[in-house]
C-alpha cells in the first residue's frame, strides 16, 4: 500500500493482508481463520470494547461478587496439576495498588501466553478462597505483550481498543490491534462517498476521521462519534439496495388498476347485499364477525395499491388472531372482481390444507358471474395445490387455473413448479414470510407475468404472524410498504400463561388438562424432539405420548403428530383432533403456524426453554381462538439466564410486537438478519434497537439519492462491494 488519492474500500478489499509487516504464512492463516483475507476485512473487525487507563479501577476497591474488567501487570506465574489431575494456571497480577490471583483450570497454554511483564484486561467475578480475592477462568484480552512494546504509544495514549481474539488460531488484541494501526497508517485518506451535505445535516463526520476514531480513539468521547459515522454508512448501503431494488422493479413492471369498492369495508354482517353489490360487499355483509378499526384501515392501504396500475408490494403483518387471513381474502375478492385470480403460497401442506378449509367456509354460498355456465353464476372456485395431490387431481387444478376456472389457488413450493400457468393472476399472498427467502418470493411474482395470458404482474401481499420490530421490518423488507394490524378482534378471549416449575404445579397442569377433556375441550402437548436422544435431555414427543397416555392422562384419547409421519398419517390425526376424536394432540412444532382448532383451550410446552421467544408466541397463539378461557403452560427448568427471561417475558405480556422487540434485544441482529442478502455480511457495528435513529436517517437518505436521478459512480462502486455479480447487474444494468 502507497499513499495517494483517497482509497475506496474495493481497493482495501483487494490488498492482502500478507502485504502486512509481521503477517507472515502463520499469522496470514491465522487471520484466514477468522475470516479476515484483506485490509477491508481487517478494518471492519471493530473494538469489542475499549480500556480507558485514566480510568484504572484501583484492586483494593474491588467488591466479591462483582463482575469486571481490571487492566493489570502479570507479576508471577506458576501452574500444577490438581488432585483430580486438572491442569491449573495461577496468576498474581498487580495494578499501581494491590495484587489479585487469577487462576486458569484446564488451560495450560495460559503460561504462555500470559508471562511475566504482559500487561492485559482481565474480564470475571471476583470471588472469594480463603480470605483472598480471586478470579476463575477470566475472559483475558492481551494488550502489551511481554517485550512492553504497545502498538504506537502516539495513537494508543489513553484509550485501548479490545479486539475480537482468537485462541485457537493463535491470534492476541495486542497483534490485531497492531495490524490495524499499520492498515490505518498506510492506507491514508478514505473516499468519502456521501454528499457533504447530508453529513452536515446530520451532524456527521467525514469517514476517515470514522475509521481512525473507532480504532485510535484519542478521547473516550470520540468514540460514539465514529461509531454513530460507521453505522449510518452500514445502514445506508443496505436501504440504497433496498430502494434500488423497488424502483428497478417499478422500471419493468406492468401492473393492473382494479375495479375496488372502497365503500364495501364500510359493510357490517348482516348487512343489505343487491346482486349488483360487489363480491367484497356480500362477503363482507355474509361474514361472521365485524372488521376491526385496523382490519379497514390496513384494508384501505391495500385497496389504494390494487386500484393503482404500479403492482402492489407490501407486507402485512400482525399478531396471532388478528385477522390477517381475512384481510387477504377481502384483497383476494376484490382482484376477482376484476376476473383475476390469486394464489395463496403457505409454508407447510398443513397450513394449506387449513386455509383451503377455512376459505371454502368463509366463501359458502357466494356466487361469481361466469357466462360460460348454466345461470350465469357458479360459487368461487378454491383450491389446493400441493406436492402429494394424485396426478388427475393435479391435472383437474392445473386446468382449471389456466382456463380461469379456479379462482383462488392455496400451495405450498409446488405453486412454483414451471407447469403450474394462470389464466390472469392478479394477486399473489405470502403467508408466513419468514419461512421464505426473497428469490422464492420474486419466482412467484415473476410466474404471474410469465405464466399469464396477459402478460402482466400481479400484485403481491406479504403476511406474518411473527411480529417484526419496525426497525428490522425496514432492513429486511425495506422494498416492500407495511401496514400493521394492531387491533385483536372483539371478544377475543385472553390465554393465561404459567410457568410451572415444581412437581405439584406439573401435576396441577395435568388435572387442567383432564378437567377440560371431561367439559369437551381438547389440550396440546408441545415437545421438541420427536424421538428421544441419550446426548439431549429433552421430552421427545413419541415417548411423551407414551407416557402421558398410560400415566397422568391415562383413560383419555391421547394422540400424536410430528413431521416424520406420512402425509396421510399427519391427515387423519389432525381431522381426528379437529373432529373432537382426540382429547391431547402430542406434537412438535408442526403445529406452530396456522392451526386451528377453536375447542383446543390448553397448550402445554414442555422444555420450553429450548424454543425462541417467537415460537413459543406461535405455539401459544394455537389456543384462544374460541369463546372459552384458555392457558398456556411453560414447564422445564432453564439452565442459562437467556431461558429465564425468554419464559419470564412470555408470561408477563402477550403482545406479539413487546415480545418482538425482546426477542431481538436476546438473540441481537445476528439470527434475524442472516438471511437477508447474499453477498457480504454487512452489519457489524449497527444494532436495529440501539441505533434506530439513524436507520431512519439512513432511509430518507437512500430514498432522496435515489429520487434524485441517479448515484455517483463512487456511491455504486461500494455498493458493488456488498453484493454479488449477478444482483449488481441488475440494480446497476443501466
Amino acid at each position: 500500500m502507497s499513499p495517494g488519492s483517497p482509497r475506496r474500500l474495493r481497493q482495501l478489499a483487494t490488498i492482502s493482508v500478507a502485504e502486512l509487516k509481521n503477517v507472515g504464512e502463520r499469522r496470514q492463516a491465522s487471520l484466514a481463520e477468522m475470516g479476515i483475507t484483506s485490509v477491508f476485512d481487517l478494518l471492519t473487525v471493530y473494538p469489542r470494547r475499549y480500556v480507558d487507563r485514566t480510568r484504572r479501577v484501583d484492586l483494593s476497591d474491588l467488591t466479591v461478587g462483582e463482575e469486571v474488567a481490571i487492566f493489570a501487570t502479570v507479576h508471577k506465574v506458576s501452574s500444577r496439576r490438581t488432585r483430580q489431575g486438572r491442569a491449573m494456571v495461577e496468576l498474581t497480577v498487580r495494578d499501581e495498588g494491590e495484587s489479585l490471583t487469577v487462576i486458569f483450570f484446564n488451560q495450560p497454554w495460559r503460561d504462555k501466553q500470559l508471562p511475566v511483564g504482559t500487561q492485559a484486561l482481565f474480564f470475571g467475578k471476583v470471588t472469594d478462597y480463603r480470605g483472598r480475592r480471586q478470579m476463575s477462568n477470566p475472559v483475558v484480552d492481551v494488550v502489551v505483550g511481554v517485550s512492553g512494546l504497545e502498538r504506537d504509544p502516539s495513537h494508543v495514549g489513553r484509550v485501548v481498543p479490545i479486539y475480537p481474539a482468537s485462541g485457537k488460531a493463535g491470534l492476541t488484541s495486542w497483534e490485531m490491534g497492531g495490524f490495524i494501526d499499520e492498515s490505518l497508517r498506510r492506507a491514508g485518506e478514505f473516499l468519502d462517498p456521501v454528499p457533504a451535505h447530508y453529513l452536515e445535516d446530520l451532524g456527521l463526520i467525514d469517514r476517515t476521521t470514522a475509521m481512525r476514531g473507532i480504532h485510535l480513539p484519542p478521547q473516550w468521547d470520540d468514540i460514539a462519534i465514529a461509531r454513530r459515522r460507521l453505522v449510518f454508512d452500514e445502514f445506508l448501503r443496505l436501504q440504497l439496495l433496498l430502494v434500488l431494488r423497488r424502483a428497478r422493479l417499478e422500471e419493468t413492471e406492468a401492473g393492473v388498476a382494479h375495479d375496488v369498492d372502497l365503500h364495501a369495508l364500510d359493510v357490517t354482517p348482516g348487512a343489505l347485499a343487491t346482486s349488483g353489490a360487489s363480491l367484497v360487499h356480500r362477503f363482507l355483509a355474509g361474514h361472521r364477525y365485524e372488521l376491526t378499526g385496523a382490519q379497514r384501515r390496513v384494508l384501505r392501504e391495500i385497496f389504494g395499491d390494487l386500484a393503482s396500475p404500479r403492482p402492489m408490494h407490501r407486507l402485512l403483518q400482525g399478531d396471532v388472531g388478528s385477522g390477517k387471513t381475512t384481510v387477504a381474502l377481502a384483497a383476494m375478492l376484490a382482484v376477482l372482481g376484476s376476473s383475476r385470480q390469486s394464489a395463496l403460497m403457505a409454508p407447510t401442506e398443513v397450513l394449506a390444507e387449513q386455509h383451503v378449509s377455512g376459505l371454502r367456509r368463509d366463501l359458502d354460498g357466494l356466487m361469481v358471474e361466469d357466462p360460460s355456465v348454466l345461470g350465469g353464476e357458479r360459487p368461487v372456485s378454491v383450491q389446493l395445490l400441493t406436492g402429494r395431490l394424485r396426478a388427475k387431481e393435479r391435472q383437474a387444478v392445473l386446468e382449471g387455473l389456466a382456463t380461469g376456472a379456479v379462482d383462488i389457488v392455496v400451495g405450498t413450493h409446488a405453486l412454483l413448479t414451471d407447469d403450474v400457468r394462470f389464466a390472469a393472476l392478479g394477486l399473489v399472498v405470502i403467508d408466513e414470510q419468514h419461512r421464505f427467502g426473497v428469490e422464492q418470493r420474486a419466482t412467484l411474482r415473476d410466474k404471474g407475468r410469465a405464466h399469464s395470458v396477459d402478460d402482466t404482474d400481479p400484485d403481491v401481499l406479504v403476511m406474518t404472524a411473527t411480529p417484526i420490530p419496525r426497525t428490522a421490518a425496514l432492513v429486511l423488507f425495506g422494498d416492500l410498504d407495511l401496514s400493521v394490524i394492531d387491533e385483536m378482534p372483539a371478544g377475543r378471549v385472553p390465554i393465561v400463561t404459567s410457568w410451572c416449575r415444581s412437581d405439584e404445579e406439573v401435576a396441577g397442569v395435568w388435572a387442567h388438562v383432564r378437567r377440560e377433556a371431561a367439559a369437551g375441550r381438547q389440550s396440546f402437548v408441545v415437545c421438541p424432539l420427536v424421538d428421544g436422544s441419550d446426548r439431549v435431555e429433552a421430552a421427545s414427543a413419541v415417548e411423551e405420548r407414551t407416557r402421558l397416555a398410560t400415566h397422568e392422562l391415562a383413560g383419555l384419547r391421547v394422540g400424536l403428530l410430528h413431521g416424520q409421519m406420512k402425509s396421510a398419517e399427519k391427515d387423519l390425526v389432525m381431522d381426528d383432533f379437529r373432529n373432537g376424536e382426540l382429547d391431547v394432540l402430542v406434537a412438535t412444532v408442526v403445529i406452530e403456524v396456522g392451526v386451528d382448532v377453536p375447542d383446543a383451550t390448553v397448550m402445554v410446552i414442555e422444555d420450553a426453554w429450548r424454543f425462541g421467544l417467537a415460537q413459543l408466541h406461535q405455539l401459544r397463539g394455537r389456543v384462544g381462538r374460541g369463546s372459552h378461557p384458555s392457558a398456556c403452560y411453560l414447564l422445564g427448568e432453564p439452565p442459562s439466564e437467556d431461558g429465564e427471561t425468554r419464559l419470564t417475558a412470555l408470561v408477563g405480556s402477550t403482545d406479539g410486537f413487546v415480545l418482538a422487540e425482546e426477542d431481538l434485544r436476546l438473540r441481537g441482529e445476528g439470527t434475524l438478519l442472516g438471511a437477508r442478502q447474499r453477498g457480504r455480511s454487512d452489519l457489524r457495528l449497527a444494532e436495529l434497537l440501539r441505533d434506530r435513529d439513524v436507520l431512519d436517517a439512513a432511509r430518507n437518505v437512500a430514498l432522496d439519492m435515489v429520487a434524485r436521478g441517479g448515484l455517483s459512480e463512487d456511491v455504486i462502486d461500494e455498493l458493488r462491494l456488498f453484493v454479488d455479480e449477478d444482483e449488481a447487474d441488475y440494480l446497476f444494468k443501466s
